[in-house]
């Protein structure tokens, strides 16, 4: 009898009901999107945000970035600390190995330039370097990757090409040189030089636009430092800092051995930073704050604001249900009447309604979950590049979601459907 009158009711109101599926479906098409780009987005955010720049500077333990602020010279027992290239491989083989995208040593030392009159920092670095790990497996990895942002005229130099150099926009334009020019510079002591050729002019707008980029096997053969670099810059994937990852930052003995598992199996810049520190010989690994925390900050914002939209989104389909809900309820209260006159229990007649809605409301939900997975995709492709994984929780959350919806939209008609009298009804008061 019961699915009889189901039956009845929802072919007799198909307008309406499928006014309620419809706003359903436009409520959680976007909800599922929003859901869907938010539980997918930190990586996303994190990948574009390493295109601006590394996250991690990683240094000789001992040594300090104040000596390259201040001018200490080599031998001064602070600047002429060094980290070992051929360990550099094992950056890939710490915890979060799969979350460092990219990293690059450097080493530098000034040299003059004949014919030119005046001195340039050279900076010897890897370009595009095909790495072999510990493991036997194999990489691409340099600067080429780490400052993709650069705008260059001309190409990236090979890291195979010994003279190949890449100069910056203001030092190629104080001298007037331009990619296909050469350039000879000599070392300090003057008995070491070499004619590069110019293979790209690039922009980066900082200090660097003052320096000569080459392969780091160059500057360690003119300094005298073979197989040695001053630090390595990492751009790392990292979860935003909370106040376990900055306590583990001042001090990670303070922790208790669930803390400290619990930080150091999470992609904390701190946990990073720390498991560098134990596969490289005598390094410290400082994290960049500034990037560190503004890349946690813009991926904190972007969240909230994705959820955000799906609360909102959620709410204005409860609003509208309750309209059309109340509605129906207006317009069948003689039918409802002569229901509850005959026999009809409040609780008989709010279950029918239930169903109605929630039948109504699935039918909507499942509209709505799948063209949300293809406004998720759409976005995914359009703001990142790439594909939006689909996260086992996103299914269960909408059904919750439509659910709830279906009920707070109706409470207010169920509490009229509930208060209406027949004989009030029935003799038009």
């Amino acid at each position: 009898m019961f699915l009889r009158l189901l039956k009845g009711a929802l072919l007799g109101q198909r307008r309406k009901l499928a006014l309620v599926a419809l706003t359903m479906a436009l409520g959680v098409s976007l909800a599922t999107a929003m859901l869907a780009v938010l539980l997918d987005v930190g990586d996303k955010v994190n990948r574009e945000l390493k295109a601006y720049g590394a996250n991690l500077n990683v240094v000789p333990r001992g040594a300090s970035l104040l000596a390259d602020l201040h001018g200490l010279e080599d031998g001064s027992g602070i600047a002429d600390k060094y980290l070992a290239e051929n360990e550099l491989g094992r950056l890939r083989t710490i915890f979060w190995s799969h979350n460092i995208v990219d990293f690059t040593p450097y080493l530098d030392m000034t040299v003059g330039l004949e014919g030119k009159g005046g001195n340039a920092p050279l900076i010897g670095t890897w370009f595009a370097k095909n790495l072999t790990l510990p493991t036997g497996e194999t990489t691409v990895t340099g600067m080429s990757r780490l400052k993709s942002w650069w705008t260059l005229e001309g190409a990236w130099p090979d890291d195979a090409d010994r003279a190949g150099a890449m100069l910056g926009r203001t030092l190629a334009e104080k001298f007037g040189l331009r990619p296909g020019d050469r350039l000879t510079v000599a070392a300090p002591d003057g008995r070491r030089r070499e004619t590069l050729t110019i293979r790209a002019v690039f922009h980066g707008g900082g200090d660097e636009d003052e320096a000569i980029y080459v392969p780091i096997s160059l500057v360690q053969e003119l300094s005298n430092r073979p197989g040695l670099v001053r630090r390595v810059e990492v751009s790392a994937l990292t979860t935003p800092e909370n106040d376990l990852a900055r306590r583990a930052a001042r001090d990670p003995s303070s922790l208790t051995p669930k803390e400290w598992d619990a930080w150091y199996c999470t992609a904390y810049i701190s946990s990073i930073a720390y498991q560098i520190e134990e596969v490289l010989t005598d390094a410290r690994a400082k994290p960049v704050l500034r990037v560190a925390e503004s890349e946690g900050a813009i991926l904190n914002k972007v969240s909230l604001l994705m959820l955000l939209l799906t609360i909102l989104s959620l709410a204005g389909s409860a609003l509208a249900i309750s309209n059309l809900v109340t509605a129906g309820v207006m317009e069948r209260s003689a039918e409802i009447g002569l229901a509850k006159a005959v026999g009809a229990e409040d609780r008989d007649v709010i279950l029918l309604f239930l169903a109605e809605i929630m039948v109504t409301a699935l039918a909507g939900g499942i509209i709505g979950y799948a063209a949300g997975l293809g406004f998720a995709q759409l976005i995914g492709r359009t703001v990142f590049g790439t594909a939006i994984a689909l996260r086992a929780a996103v299914p269960p959350l909408v059904a919750v979601m439509v659910a709830a919806v279906s009920l707070l939209g109706s409470v207010p008609a169920l509490k009229m459907l509930a208060g209406l009298r027949p004989a009030d009804v029935l003799h038009g008061r």
